[in-house]
């Protein structure tokens, strides 16, 4: 049976962004023994929607992802930083993905990650339809129903239903990475692990587990 782990992440969090290849590389070297289910978290949401030029703190932020995760930020993204007026809405970004996770349901990690590269190096919002239509295009997918999913109630809604499900899971910081026990669920890694730490640090788990 699967080992069953949760990915939260936040598609405007430049730490999930920088995590992105490392947690690409986990699921792969670990496919066939891992069920694994990626949760929209709502990083930027009521009063934290702000524009970019109000968080003065970014530009650092960014400099220190791309020093220990090898995180290339893009000329497009750039430009928004340089511009300041940009602001970054976690429900409409948990919204669209909610929309391409309907679409593909078994390639969410794969979509996550399209969507950060959209943003953290095209800087295209992702607050807009035609950035959805963009990637579901890319990736082969029914543009028009990504689109649809995108503006409609059924796809705020399953939004709605990340954000609580990471709330029920004590996630208060991203990227997590879960893996769910018959005691809860432990915290595997963090922003800077690379994929055979969190190899490891699952089979720890799994053993101790056994040996109980």
């Amino acid at each position: 049976m699967a080992t069953k782990l949760t990915y939260v992440f936040d598609a405007y969090c430049g730490w999930c962004y920088g995590f992105g290849p490392v947690i690409r590389d986990f699921a792969t070297g670990n496919a066939g023994r891992v069920e694994l289910e990626i949760v929209s978290g709502g990083l930027f949401t009521g009063s934290r929607v702000a524009p970019l030029g109000s968080m003065p703190y970014v530009a650092a932020a960014n400099a220190r992802i791309a020093e220990l995760t090898g995180a290339e930020f893009g000329p497009g993204y750039r430009e928004l930083i340089a511009d300041g007026r940009f602001e970054m809405d976690s429900t409409a970004a948990a919204t669209g993905f909610a929309a391409l996770r309907a679409a593909a349901p078994g390639r969410a990690l794969e979509l996550a990650e399209a969507m950060q590269q959209s943003f953290y190096f095209d800087g295209l919002s992702l607050s807009e339809a035609s950035t959805y239509w963009r990637i579901a295009e890319r990736q082969g997918l029914d543009a028009d129903a990504v689109v649809t999913g995108f503006a409609s109630a059924d796809g705020r809604t399953a939004a709605t239903h990340d954000f609580a499900r990471s709330a029920r899971l004590g996630v208060s910081s991203y990227p997590s990475l879960l893996l769910h026990t018959d005691a809860g669920v432990v915290r595997l890694g963090g922003p800077t692990s690379t994929a055979a730490q969190l190899t490891d640090a699952i089979d720890r788990h799994l053993a101790l587990t056994v040996s109980e």
